[in-house]
């Protein structure tokens, strides 16, 4: 059973699950599914069509499930899906999705912190153990691929990829792809080598981390474009799930990947 504070206001059609706690002066709107052990606090707000898997919490002043800030929406009935563990922190907001996009969703997986002020805008996918810093804005239909980190004040262009165990410095531009394993930075944004603190905290090994550096020195620092540089990529490294991840990326990424950086940029962005 939810225990709902008496200056709440929740929906009679919301959903709430077992051990849900909602603060005071929350509003939880029609058409919302909660699920268990959920903490929705003080002046949190979450509006039609959200759905939230268990163990969440959203802190006070954070907006989830309002419409799209886009011209081309019309009201039609759009969705956020939240995964398990997911933390919402102070006055973040997640926008819907929309019909023109195609997908009508907006995602965040589980296991993500959402920390606070960050925007993740209509149709965007944010993947699992995910970290958005302070003040990050992800526009319209940005994807977030699993373990990614986006470092504080980062601002991500529409349609943008960030791929898995990447990494954004703070304060950053996002307006080419960033590749998987990655860590990115500076003003324009460059590749300043692979993410060598966070692979090795999440249990790569020493040899596999040698193979990504490798894969990347081939494609950012030994003359070729990329399309070349893919092919030296799948004919000179063995197969194995790094090295199909990183040519997949690259080879289906719309918007480009992040240029290389000078030689003073490499490995120097923490």
């Amino acid at each position: 059973m939810a225990n709902i504070h008496p200056l709440a206001t929740v929906s009679p059609n919301a959903k709430l699950g077992e051990n849900v706690e909602v603060g005071p002066y929350a509003f939880i709107d029609d058409n919302v599914v909660i699920g268990d052990n959920c903490k929705i606090h003080p002046h949190a707000t979450i509006y039609p069509y959200v759905t939230m898997g268990s163990g969440c919490q959203v802190f006070p002043g954070a907006v989830v499930g309002a419409v799209p800030q886009d011209l081309k929406f019309e009201g039609e009935v759009t969705y956020v899906e939240i995964g398990d563990n997911v933390t919402i922190r102070e006055c973040a907001t997640i926008n819907r999705g929309t019909k023109a996009s195609g997908k009508g969703v907006t995602k965040v997986g589980s296991n993500t912190l959402i920390m606070s002020y960050v925007h993740i805008a209509h149709d965007c996918r944010v993947g699992n153990h995910c970290i958005l810093v302070s003040y990050v804005g992800i526009a319209g239909e940005t994807e977030v691929d699993d373990w990614a980190i986006i470092g504080g004040s980062t601002v991500v262009h529409q349609f943008s990829h960030i791929g898995t165990h990447a990494m954004v410095g703070g304060g950053t531009a996002v307006n080419k792809d960033i590749p998987p394993y990655a860590i990115c930075g500076r003003t324009p944004i460059c590749f300043a080598g692979v993410n060598l603190v966070g692979l090795r905290r999440r249990g790569f090994e020493s040899d596999t981390i040698r193979t990504i550096k490798d894969i990347y020195d081939t494609i950012y620092y030994q003359g070729y474009n990329v399309s070349d540089a893919c092919s030296k990529v799948e004919a000179g490294f063995p197969q194995s799930v790094e090295r199909d991840t990183i040519l997949e990326f690259i080879r289906n990424s719309k918007r480009g990947i992040v240029r290389a950086g000078d030689s003073s940029t490499r490995g120097s962005i923490e």
